[in-house]
């Protein structure tokens, strides 16, 4: 609506009113924010005195525009970085060296849902040990069609059943068995290795489990030891050349008598579930930053899903790793997350 005419000091109101024309040809008082033009605003404090020319409402307007429009870019840009983040996360290959999907899991995470988990995580690769054994079966028969990408280093798990677990070391039957599943079962051919297995102290001592360490050193295979260090030392007085990979990282051992392992037994490899000392405040720790940047080829990342809860935690257990990742370098990133895992299984993980 065009303005007829410039408010004065004596307007009712020269600081909120101006002269319009209106539909029948005459002219009205009406607000300020109705002109659009440039009015004269007599100053308050001096009815001689004029202040410079402004523009009102169309400033107005110019400026909410601006402002929507640097809102809705900076939006955009925000949701594009954060959208790059997840998919740069996302895409990071996984190898999980510590996995199981045991008997009590089946009804609730049929074989489908746990490849999809797989899938979803961007994992490439596990290594698969179950109790029984079966399980790991179900899921290998069915990722062909399913997640023809996944690729299993299959474990002979040392465990029947529960009733096993604080007997297996001294138990004859399951020697038979390790050695009747690398002959004729399911993955004849295919065995990586032997464990999980638990065994602290002296248990390491029986004559069943020298066998079995004898076992594994005659087909290459590999240890997966649930240990103390009392008993890990054990293994490797039975084989100095034994190839074990330590479940847990031994849970609380310090980082600096983990590395002094590592320098001693060429044959170790850290596992790093249940280690929650990696992190402080949610950053990488200074000491495990520092072993990582020593030892990036001796660490693999586990899931540890030794009990059914644990596979709803299975997204959240991959995006800690990663976030971690994140502040190595991309090379020994890689190499903890998923490339040991491949060269050691002779895996094509990318």
């Amino acid at each position: 609506m065009p303005c007829e005419s410039t408010r004065r000091s004596n307007s009712p109101n020269p600081a909120s009113c101006c002269a319009v024309s209106t539909a029948a040809g005459g002219t009205r008082l009406a607000p300020a924010t109705e002109c659009d033009c440039e009015v004269e605003i007599a100053s308050r404090s001096s009815p001689h005195r004029t202040q410079p020319r402004e523009r009102i409402s169309m400033k107005k307007r110019q400026r909410s525009s601006v402002s929507r429009v640097v809102a809705s870019t900076i939006g955009a840009l925000a949701a594009m970085f954060v959208v790059a983040l997840i998919h740069a996360e996302t895409r990071l290959p996984i190898f999980d060296a510590h996995m199981h999907y045991n008997i009590e899991a089946r009804v609730e995470y049929p074989p489908e849902k746990v490849l999809e988990i797989f899938k979803r995580n961007n994992v490439r690769g596990v290594l698969a040990n179950s109790r029984p054994n079966e399980g790991s079966e179900l899921l290998a028969k069915l990722a062909p069609s399913k997640s023809p990408d996944l690729q299993f280093a299959p474990f002979i798990r040392v465990y029947r059943d529960r009733a096993d677990y604080g007997t297996w070391h001294r138990n004859p039957e399951i020697v038979a068995m390790i050695e009747r599943e690398f002959t004729n079962g399911f993955f004849k051919g295919k065995v990586r290795g032997i464990g999980e297995f638990h065994l602290y102290g002296d248990e390491a001592k029986s004559k069943e489990f020298a066998q079995i360490v004898e076992f594994a050193k005659k087909h290459d295979l590999w240890l997966h030891a649930h240990t103390d260090e009392a008993a890990l030392a054990t293994i490797f007085q039975l084989n100095p050349d034994a190839k074990v990979i330590w479940a847990h990282t031994g849970f609380s051992v310090a980082t600096q008598k983990v590395a002094a392992l590592m320098n001693a037994h060429k044959g170790l490899m850290g596992e790093l579930s249940y280690r929650n000392d990696i992190t402080e405040g949610g950053k990488l720790s200074k000491p495990w930053r520092a072993l990582f940047t020593a030892h990036a080829d001796r660490f693999l990342l586990g899931s540890d899903c030794w009990v059914t809860e644990r596979w709803a935690q299975y997204d959240e257990l991959m995006s800690y790793y990663r976030k971690w990742l994140a502040e190595l370098p991309k090379e020994k990133a890689e190499q903890i997350a998923y490339k040991n895992g491949g060269r050691m299984f002779g895996l094509s993980l990318r």
